[in-house]
C-alpha cells in the first residue's frame, strides 16, 4: 500500500516570502516516520512549496505516483480551501483513492466538512463553512499516529472496521460518525525521529537573513498547559473526553521528549542536514525549568553550535532568569524569543484567559532580555480589534510595544479561529463578517469592533507598523554587534518596505480588497 502526504500549493502572507521563509512541516514527517516503523514502508511526502509545484503539476505528480491513500492536514484556517482543493484533486485524478483529512482545522469542523448531521457533537459554524459532500473519506481528529496506522490497516483489507478505530470521524449515509476519543501518546521518546529524509531538506530555510544559517522547524513538546481563549494550537494535542450531552470536551495537556532525545534531533539536523537555525514550534517552549536546564547542559556538553528560536511565556522566562537556566539557554544558542504580550490592559488579558499574567510581567521579561542578554532578538505579539476597541486603545498597544523596546512587534487583528472559545462566541453572536477562511491570515480583520470597522482596524494596523519600522529603528539594529540580530533587522526591513509599497499602491488605486492580501507564487497555477 502506498501512502502519500500532500502539502499543496499555497498563497503566501507577504511576510512569508517564498524564497527565504519556507520551513519543514513537522506533522507529516512525524506521521510518515511512525508508519514506516510500523510496517508501512511505501510512504511519501510531497511538499509542493520548496519544489515549486503548482496545481497542474500536482495533478501530474498524483497520476505518476498513484498512491492508494492521500492524506492532507491543516492546522491553519487560512489554508483550508487549498487543503480541500488538494483532496478534491486527488479523487478527480485517482478514482478509488482513499482520502484522509487531519489537523486542528478539520478536527474541529469535521461535521461541516463531512457534510452530514453530527448531532450533539457538531461544532457551531456559519452556513458558509463546509460542504454538502465529504471533503475526505475520513477525518483523523487530534494526535494522529496511532489513529492513522489503524485506519490504514482497515484500508489494506484487515479485519478492523472504521468504527473500531478511536479518533476518527467519517460519514455513514447522511450521518457523521465519531468514534471514541483517542488517548494521547504518553512517552514521546517512543516515537521515531521525524522522516526528514522524505523531503528536500536542502530547499528549506535557504535565507542568508531569516533564521540563518539554514532554518528548519523542530519541536521537543506537544500541547500546552494553558488554554487561552484565542489560541487553537493547544487543542490539537489536548486531552479529549465525551461529555454526557455527547459533545467533545478538551483539556490542555503538555508532554515533552527527554532532553537527550531532543538534542539528538537537533544534532541530526545540524550534522546531517547542515541546519544551524532551528525554529522550535512548541506552543510553550519554556514550561519546565528542569527540562530546560538539562537541555542546555546537553547542548553544551556536546558542543553543538546552532542558533535557535522559541515561543516563550514571560513569567517562565523571569523564573528561569532568576534560577540561572536562561543564561545557560543563551549559552546553548538561544538567539530569538517571541512572547505573547497580547494586550496592556489587565482586564483584557483576563478575558483572554491569560491567568497570572500582566503587562508588568511582560515589561520585566523584556527588561531582563535587553539588559542581560542583548544577543537575543526580542519579539512580541499583540492582539488588536477586540470587541470594544477604539483607535486610542489600539495605539495604546503600539505605545506598549515602544515601551518594551522590542526588536520587532507583531500586531495582529483578533481572529476567532475554529476550535477556540472566541470562534464559538463570534458564530453565536453573528459577528463574523468574513465569508471565507481565505481572510483568516492574522493580517486581515474578520470582525469589527463596536467603534471601528474592519477597514479602520486594518488601516490602523498598517500605520502602527509603518511608525514602528523607521530608519532610526533599522539603524539601531544594523549597528548591533550580534550577527543574528543584524540579519533579522535586515530581513524585517526588506519585507516591511515591500509591503509598504504594495499597500500604498492599493490605496492609490482605491482597491477595496485586503490591504495586505495573500500572494500567489508565480508557479502557483502551473
Amino acid at each position: 500500500m502506498k501512502v502519500l502526504f500532500v502539502e499543496p500549493p499555497r498563497r503566501l502572507w507577504p511576510y512569508v516570502n517564498f524564497d527565504d521563509n519556507y520551513l519543514t512541516k513537522q506533522s507529516y514527517l512525524a506521521l510518515a516516520a511512525y508508519l514506516r516503523t510500523h510496517g508501512i514502508r511505501d510512504v511519501h511526502v510531497l511538499d509542493c512549496m520548496p519544489l515549486k509545484i503548482g496545481w497542474k503539476r500536482l495533478a501530474r505528480e498524483l497520476r505518476a505516483l498513484r498512491p492508494d491513500v492521500v492524506a492532507v492536514g491543516e492546522n491553519h484556517a487560512l489554508y483550508a480551501g487549498e487543503a480541500e482543493r488538494a483532496l478534491d484533486l486527488a479523487r478527480q485524478v485517482l478514482p478509488g483513492v482513499v482520502t484522509v483529512a487531519g489537523g486542528a482545522h478539520f478536527s474541529h469542523l469535521s461535521d461541516a466538512y463531512l457534510g452530514g448531521s453530527g448531532g450533539a457533537r457538531s461544532s457551531s459554524f456559519p452556513d458558509w463553512v463546509g460542504r454538502a459532500e465529504p471533503v475526505a473519506d475520513f477525518v483523523v481528529k487530534g494526535e494522529g499516529e496511532q489513529t492513522l496506522l489503524e485506519l490504514l490497516e482497515h484500508v489494506a483489507g484487515g479485519s478492523r472496521l472504521p468504527s473500531d478505530v478511536a479518533g476518527l470521524a467519517y460519514r455513514d449515509g447522511s450521518t457523521v460518525v465519531h468514534t471514541p476519543v483517542r488517548d494521547l501518546v504518553e512517552d514521546l521518546d517512543s516515537l521515531p525521529m521525524p522522516a526528514y529524509d522524505l523531503v528536500p531538506m536542502e530547499l528549506y530555510g535557504s535565507s542568508r537573513l531569516l533564521f540563518s544559517p539554514g532554518g528548519t522547524t523542530i519541536a521537543h513538546s506537544r500541547g500546552c498547559a494553558h488554554n487561552c481563549r484565542f489560541c487553537v494550537w493547544w487543542t490539537q494535542m489536548a486531552s479529549r473526553r465525551i461529555a454526557e450531552d455527547g459533545s467533545e470536551r478538551l483539556a490542555p495537556r503538555w508532554r515533552t521528549q527527554s532532553p537527550e532525545r531532543s538534542v539528538d534531533e537537533a544534532q541530526l539536523l545540524v550534522s546531517r542536514y547542515g541546519k544551524r537555525g532551528l525554529v522550535y514550534v512548541d506552543d510553550c517552549w519554556n514550561l519546565d525549568p528542569r527540562w530546560s536546564d538539562a537541555f542546555a547542559e546537553e547542548v553544551l556538553r556536546r558542543n553543538l553550535q546552532f542558533n535557535w528560536f522559541a515561543f516563550m511565556r514571560a513569567d517562565y522566562l523571569l523564573r528561569d532568569h532568576e534560577n540561572g537556566v536562561l543564561r545557560k539557554l543563551v549559552r546553548a544558542g538561544l538567539r530569538h524569543v517571541s512572547i505573547g504580550a497580547e494586550r496592556v490592559e489587565a482586564a483584557q488579558l483576563e478575558s483572554f484567559g491569560k491567568r497570572n499574567y500582566s503587562a508588568d510581567t511582560t515589561r520585566r521579561a523584556f527588561d531582563v532580555l535587553r539588559v542581560h542578554y542583548p544577543q537575543v532578538f526580542r519579539q512580541a505579539t499583540f492582539i488588536v480589534g477586540v470587541p470594544d476597541e477604539t483607535r486610542e486603545s489600539m495605539w495604546e498597544q503600539w505605545r506598549f510595544a515602544k515601551e518594551l523596546r522590542l526588536d520587532y512587534p507583531g500586531f495582529h487583528p483578533l481572529t476567532p479561529v475554529p476550535g477556540t472559545r472566541l470562534w464559538d462566541e463570534a458564530v453565536e453572536r453573528g459577528e463574523l463578517e468574513a465569508t471565507s477562511f481565505d481572510s483568516f491570515d492574522w493580517a486581515t480583520p474578520v470582525v469589527s469592533s463596536s467603534h471601528l470597522s474592519r477597514r479602520d482596524i486594518e488601516a490602523n494596523l498598517i500605520e502602527m507598523e509603518r511608525r514602528y519600522v523607521t530608519p532610526s529603528w533599522l539603524a539601531s539594529g544594523l549597528a548591533s554587534r550580534y550577527p543574528y540580530k543584524r540579519a533579522m533587522y535586515q530581513w524585517f526591513a526588506k519585507v516591511s518596505l515591500r509591503m509598504g509599497m504594495d499597500v500604498a499602491w492599493r490605496l492609490l488605486t482605491r482597491d477595496d480588497g485586503p490591504l495586505v492580501p495573500l500572494v500567489e507564487p508565480p508557479w502557483y497555477h502551473s
